[in-house]
């Protein structure tokens, strides 16, 4: 298991699989426009043709190259999604493209949370449009793995401490990666964000914008910035939550994530003593300390949870990570933690179903696991293979709260060692010629984009401002700060960026 770059607080919904793309026709009508790059008139001027979906939504399918060298060759549909603004017509200000995070979550569905739960008072005057990226959801998705053998690898034991473990779970990456050039040829060397962001911009066209107004979320926040790299001059409200920083490399993104899932653990275990439902009582010490002991005994023998199921390390870890990622589920693992003393797993395998989109036994709602994996390995260099990796994780752990989940964020990264291609963008710093102003929000106790990602962010793209929530878990827009939902609101509709260094607590 890699540690996502994270999801929204609130979660994008189930996905199904897509269908082929019919062949693609250049409309007759089609005139290129001035700006449109060479080869991709046809897909520049398409015409999305939309019906009613899901959740009351509007759908459309979207056209695009497999391969933008190729604009000629084989295309692929991106299934659309968008919830109609809520106000007065005259009152209109375009289309909001949103995107939760991952990678590898889907986002049409995704709309509907946006508009009602995040930012209805921004839906009032944009249309909240949301795309499964390429690869994900119903967007041609990336498959890699059955059922059963998704089960397996997120059963398998992610932080080995023997020769046999290292051996298996290298050998299981492996599998992984052959699985992605076997059960989907097409889409394997296809994928990734450079892909999804030339992806977005004939989205932009085909929704009428003369530039592109954003909300990404984590993951979602590359989106963004790899975006106003490529796409400066078409840059209109961006709002970047959680920001990932460009410059870092995926050992060096999960070094981040690992320090950044301990300060949130401390933090958990101090909440926790202070409450007469915590199983461990006293201190932050016990807390970690009882968990720390919990994780060992499962390591040895896994322990019984609902019906024939039982409950293993990797299943608790998983329940771990992400309980971090909201305080608001905080008391969902105290109680799952509670249970688990008294020989009970249920509440914690509960939990990493949750994160893991399962729905029954070898099931699952959607291909997150295969497409995440997929994304964020074509992604980024190779990290080391296993001798790097036990390296990392002796090294990260050292001094640890919960050591388990320090060397589980280095050995997540084993598929990517053993990976069969990747983009050619090497890390970097964000360059960008916009002169739009962006909106950059970091949450400063943030697990899985640390602040200082956010903070670096800022550093690197001249027209942004960091607004800066105070506060637990990840993201912060949509969620209980009335302060920063007022001030990102009156950013996208009204284009006003706080001021500096403005903290909301």
């Amino acid at each position: 298991m890699i540690v996502r770059y994270g999801f929204t607080r609130i979660a994008a919904a189930a996905v199904g699989i897509a269908t082929a793309a019919a062949a693609f026709v250049l409309p007759t009508t089609a005139v290129r426009a001035a700006d449109t790059p060479a080869g991709l008139d046809a897909y520049y001027a398409q015409v999305l043709e939309w019906t009613s979906c899901s959740s009351g939504l509007s759908c459309a399918w979207l056209t695009v190259p497999l391969d933008y060298a190729k604009p000629d060759g084989q295309t692929i549909r991106l299934r659309v999604g968008k919830a109609a603004m809520t106000g007065p017509a005259e009152g209109r200000q375009g289309s909001l493209v949103v995107n939760p995070g991952g990678p590898g979550a889907p986002a049409v569905d995704f709309a509907r949370s946006v508009a009602d739960g995040i930012a209805p008072n921004v839906a009032r005057s944009f249309d909240v449009v949301g795309f499964d990226p390429r690869g994900v959801g119903l967007s041609q998705p990336i498959v890699c793995m059955t059922g059963e053998q998704t089960t397996r690898w997120l059963q398998a034991d992610q932080s080995p401490d023997t020769p046999a473990e290292v051996r298996r779970l290298m050998r299981l990456s492996a599998d992984l990666a052959k699985g992605c050039l076997t059960k989907s040829p097409l889409m394997a060397r296809h994928v990734g964000t450079e892909n999804t962001v030339r992806d977005m911009d004939i989205l932009r066209q085909a929704l009428g914008d003369s530039s592109l107004n954003f909300l990404g979320f984590s993951y979602g926040t590359y989106l963004g910035t790899l975006y106003a790299e490529q796409f400066p001059e078409r840059v209109g409200r961006f709002v970047l939550d959680g920001a990932l920083d460009p410059s870092l490399d995926l050992m060096e993104i999960s070094k981040g994530q690992s320090g950044g899932f301990q300060v949130a653990m401390q933090r958990f275990a101090k909440d926790c003593s202070r409450r007469d439902s915590c199983p461990y009582a006293g201190s932050a010490a016990n807390v970690l300390g009882g968990i720390n002991a919990l994780l060992a005994q499962l390591d040895r023998k896994p322990m019984k949870a609902t019906g024939s199921r039982r409950l293993l390390q990797s299943d608790a870890v998983t329940a771990l990570f992400t309980s971090m990622y909201s305080e608001t589920m905080w008391p969902s693992l105290r109680s799952a933690l509670e249970e688990a003393v008294k020989g009970d797993g249920s509440g914690l395998l509960d939990l990493a179903d949750y994160a893991n989109d399962r729905t029954g036994p070898n099931s699952y709602s959607g291909n997150l696991t295969s497409a995440f994996i997929a994304i964020s390995c074509w992604d980024t260099p190779a990290p080391p293979g296993a001798a790097g990796l036990a390296r990392a994780a002796a090294k990260w752990s050292k001094g640890a709260g919960v050591p388990v989940m320090a060397r589980t964020m280095s050995w997540g990264n084993a598929p990517c060692s053993q990976w069969y291609g990747r983009t050619a963008r090497v890390p970097a710093p964000a360059s960008s010629t916009t002169t739009a102003p962006i909106l950059i929000v970091g949450t400063t106790y943030d697990p899985a984009t640390p602040y200082s990602w956010s903070v670096a962010l800022n550093r690197q793209l001249p027209t942004s401002t960091l607004l800066t929530y105070q506060g637990d878990g990840h993201t912060a827009y949509g969620g209980e700060s009335a302060c920063i939902n007022r001030l990102i609101d009156a950013y996208l509709i009204k284009g006003v960026q706080p001021a500096a260094r403005t903290v909301c607590r």
